[in-house]
């Protein structure tokens, strides 16, 4: 046996790696108690600085110490000269970069790296550009690294084309560099931002208002630069169909600016004298000030909310006092002003009719898609081939198929309803985990061809029957309607948001799986519900029916309510004002 190296056994390595371990645990804890210690005493010298840095090697992710450190930095500040602070901080920098080498991604490393680098006397912003490229070269989705490079950048004052060509270089060596995509996605509107819309006569802004800001106006790039993204972005998902990023980025560019804040619908009755405004957005009425005012004359009224759940709607009502403008024979002008915002909306009620609306429609506002011009147009039907053309060699790319729908929403969302709804049944079965999302994603885009239809057509008559909705949207956009049609879908509920249908007269309902009727609240000229085969179980079900004063006729045949011998006594006591109740 002489001269043989003896092999420890493999309980003696374990029990060897537990005692180190112990050992190195009891320096830590020791260590932490002291700065715990010192921190509570208020202690602020280079032994506490020392200890936190010796913490901070071995787990950069301890906050409190992080927060600990700052005290003791801001302390050393008010006793050292600026010569002496700068060397503190850079030696903090330093230690900060083997922080980052034992965790690249660890937040509290890159928040203090932030916080050193803006109290940094002279600064040195390129070598710290250097490091952002360093550490993206490493991991080009550290989105620490972005967020800090963000601040170095606005700093540092680095013009925005050369952070453009940044992304450039990255893109141009990845393409499945989100984060550049991203980054490029900020950058564009500012160095290529859309002109802004001249505003319409009925919301023209005073004259002593300034004029608006173009990075506030639409966040949105113009269409020259616009049409040569979509050759930068074609060419990467050609590259790779399957990648993820270049699609996000495509979906991007296909989008619309923010629309503008405005009042899009006034609308007065003259039987419930009330008021109902609806706006571009959702606001809080209470907050923002709403001014109403009849025939010249300010009115005191308070505004609400249409369901008790919303703090912030895009519809707001106010009832005006009893007489106000009830007689038939009397005309009366109104104006409600907006006056967070330079915008208001007139609406003249004539003698002898009973309601009046002034409202922007669908197409005016571009809610739904953006006028396109000449060029514009010619580029997303040369995209769509492309798309088309792709989707043969891949036909199961999900990617592919919802870019196509897009493209086909941009161009013409009616000419092609019928291959968006083949599109999305694909969709479907290749991506079947988010089988739901499409489904409500082709609820919404059915729902809004329903309102262009319903606009083009003049009526107030909103139908959507049989075409397996499985949500509601734009209900606001609903509000003058007076009969709605969603008979034969796959709903659960209608929703709060339902409470826009101020006008709502009608509602057929039949033959969907609705259990919730929440949105049926205080719609004061609803008359009849259709709610045949459905899955109401419960008088709690039919709760929110008892705000609607003028229900006439309820059928509920094919619901599970509880058939009892009291049930008609039971709902009659709760919907008083049912005449004609179908069980």
């Amino acid at each position: 046996m002489h001269g043989r190296v003896k092999i420890k056994s493999t309980a003696q390595q374990e029990e060897e790696k537990r005692k180190e371990r112990e050992k190195k645990l009891k320096i830590y804890v020791a260590a932490r108690d002291a700065c715990f210690s010192k921190r509570k005493d208020g202690v602020w010298d280079d032994e506490a600085l020392q200890l936190t840095q010796q913490l901070l090697s071995s787990n950069p992710d301890f906050a409190t110490l992080w927060n600990y450190r700052r005290e003791i930095l801001m302390h050393l500040e008010t006793v050292k000269d600026e010569d002496e602070v700068q060397k503190i901080y850079e030696a903090e920098l330093f230690f900060l970069e083997s922080c980052l080498k034992v965790n690249p991604k660890s937040y509290g490393s890159w928040h203090h790296r932030g916080w050193v680098s803006a109290r940094l006397p002279r600064p040195d912003w390129a070598r710290e550009l250097s490091l952002c490229d360093r550490c993206l070269s490493l991991d080009d989705r550290n989105f620490h690294c972005w967020d800090y490079r963000r601040m170095v950048v606005k700093m540092s004052g680095v013009p925005v084309d050369k952070e453009l060509e940044f992304t450039d270089r990255l893109i141009g060596s990845n393409f499945s560099n989100y984060s550049s995509w991203h980054y490029r996605s900020t950058l564009l509107p500012l160095l290529h931002p859309e002109s802004p819309e001249p505003p319409s006569p009925s919301r023209e802004p005073p004259q002593s208002s300034p004029p608006p800001s173009p990075q506030t106006h639409s966040h949105r790039v113009c269409e020259e630069q616009l049409l040569k993204e979509y050759e930068l972005v074609q060419n990467a998902f050609f590259t790779d169909p399957n990648d993820q990023s270049a699609w996000f980025y495509y979906r991007w560019l296909l989008g619309r600016a923010e629309r503008e804040e405005m009042i899009s619908c006034v609308y007065v009755s003259r039987d419930e004298e009330r008021v109902a405004v609806a706006f571009s957005r959702p606001v809080n009425a209470q907050s923002v000030g709403l001014l109403l005012v009849l025939d010249g004359q300010p009115q005191r009224v308070e505004w609400r909310s249409v369901h008790p759940r919303f703090k912030h709607s895009p519809v707001w009502i106010c009832d005006l006092p009893p007489g106000t403008i009830s007689d038939i024979t009397n005309e009366h002008n109104l104006t409600v002003h907006w006056t967070e915002k330079p915008t208001h909306r007139d609406c003249a009620l004539y003698t002898g009719r009973n309601e009046s609306w002034c409202r922007d429609s669908a197409t005016d506002q571009e809610l739904f898609r953006s006028e396109l011009s000449v060029e514009k147009t010619s580029v997303l039907q040369s995209e769509l081939q492309s798309c088309n053309q792709l989707q043969e060699l891949e036909p199961l790319n999900k990617w592919c198929l919802l870019t196509i729908i897009l493209l086909m929403r941009a161009l013409d969302p009616l000419g092609y309803e019928k291959e968006t709804l083949a599109h999305f049944q694909t969709l479907k079965e290749v991506d079947s985990m988010r089988s739901a999302y499409y489904s409500d994603l082709c609820s919404k885009f059915m729902i809004e061809n329903t309102i262009l239809k319903m606009e083009y057509a003049e009526v107030r008559v909103f139908s959507i029957s049989d075409k397996n909705l499985t949500t509601l949207c734009h209900l606001d956009q609903l509000l003058l309607v007076t009969h709605i049609n969603l008979s034969s879908n796959q709903l659960q509920r209608l929703p709060p948001q339902f409470a826009m249908l101020q006008c709502l007269e009608v509602l057929e309902a039949d033959n969907n799986s609705i259990e919730s009727l929440e949105g049926v609240y205080h719609l004061p000229k609803l008359e009849e519900i259709l709610l045949r085969n459905n899955k109401i179980s419960t008088l709690a079900d039919l709760q929110p029916l008892a705000s609607c004063p003028k229900l006439k006729r309820l059928d509920l045949r094919g619901n599970p309510i509880t058939q009892t011998s009291s049930i008609e006594s039971q709902l009659a006591e709760l919907l008083p004002s049912v005449t004609e109740l179908l069980l």
